[in-house]
């Protein structure tokens, strides 16, 4: 039989605009021919052993989804702000609000 399945194995994630690092199981500690490839640098992580890192943007520590600190998009400025740019391409009757026909 085949074998088929990546190598699966231990790696750190670290989260460069948070600091945050977390260590679980990855297909990128293996090294195949067809996937992205084992990372090269490596962390020494508090059990003493050394793990391959992966450094990544985001994460549950960075996002505004998890962190609770979500922007406030100002929507409404954003609209009127549109309808003043493409009110010279076209008449007023672009802008009307209602959505019948008839």
């Amino acid at each position: 039989m085949k074998n088929i399945h990546p190598t699966y194995g231990p790696v750190v994630f670290r989260d460069t605009s948070a600091g945050f690092t977390f260590l679980t199981r990855s297909t990128l500690a293996g090294d195949t021919a067809g996937g992205p490839g084992r990372p090269t640098a490596t962390i020494e992580w508090t059990d003493g052993n050394t793990y391959p890192v992966v450094d990544i943007e985001i994460s549950s520590e960075s996002h505004p989804f998890w962190t609770g600190s979500a922007r406030v998009v100002d929507t409404a400025g954003r609209i009127e702000k549109f309808r003043q740019r493409y009110a010279k391409h076209g008449n007023s009757s672009s802008t009307d609000d209602s959505k019948g026909g008839n």
